[in-house]
């Protein structure tokens, strides 16, 4: 009788806080996650997105404060040019993450065919390609070329 006994099906629970250390999620997970953190960064830094466009086109004196933030920082030197500079590449993270996962989006909806190993692969491909414009731009922006 012990040999046509079931063996119990797993239970699939909510993650629990104390298992999210452990838990491994997929690529297509961390880029969905980072989709949505990326539009929160976006929109939290909004402001320092209108300022930074406001005082680059208002006039040449202007646009000379601007860069003057990103070398010398502001308040008579009280918040640092690289602590700007930071808050600049994190932008840049952001947009570009946000974007190339949209057009990852836009894709997978436009040709209806998703299978789980093309998810894994442009989940794969969206984070490279986020990453490694990110370091390119922020070199540029850091004066390494």
């Amino acid at each position: 009788m012990a040999d046509n006994a079931k063996t119990p099906r797993p239970v699939y629970r909510n993650i629990h806080v104390t298992d999210i250390v452990s838990y491994r999620l997929p690529p297509a997970g961390i880029v969905s996650i980072l989709h949505r953190v990326s539009g929160m960064i976006m929109f939290l830094l909004m402001p320092f997105i209108i300022w930074m466009f406001d005082t680059s086109v208002t006039s040449e004196i202007s646009y000379d404060t601007f860069t003057s933030v990103f070398t010398a920082g502001c308040a008579g030197g009280l918040v640092p040019g690289w602590f700007f500079k930071l808050i600049a590449l994190g932008l840049i993270w952001s947009y570009l993450h946000h974007f190339i996962a949209g057009v990852r989006h836009l894709i997978m909806d436009a040709t209806h065919t998703v299978s789980k190993e093309q998810g894994h692969n442009t989940a794969i491909v969206t984070l490279v390609l986020s990453v490694a414009l990110t370091v390119v731009l922020g070199a540029k922006l850091f004066g390494l070329f």
